[in-house]
């Protein structure tokens, strides 16, 4: 009766520690969790921000590159009256 009465004791032990394990491991992925949405929330500032920085540099490009083409341009004019007025003396 005594091997009974041990054999039922682990078993409600083991029951129990089971029982804690499974709320370990709940809370522990809960956790887990938390820090991943945590995460993802600030990759998409990130992505945001990265996104805003983009649009603002395409946008300085878009500006930009007219200009410098009107540049060449009147840089090739110089270049070629430069190059009138030296063969031209």
């Amino acid at each position: 009766m005594n091997t009974r009465f041990d054999v039922q004791t682990i078993a409600l032990i083991l029951a129990w520690v089971g029982t804690a394990c499974w709320a370990v491991c709940f809370w522990w992925m809960h956790q887990l969790s938390t820090r991943q949405e945590t995460m993802l929330e600030e990759l998409h500032e990130v992505t945001k921000r990265i996104e805003k920085l983009s649009q603002a540099e395409h946008d300085i490009i878009s500006q930009v590159h007219p200009t410098v083409e009107e540049i060449k341009e009147s840089v090739k004019d110089f270049a070629a009256k430069v190059s009138e007025d030296s063969s031209g003396k």
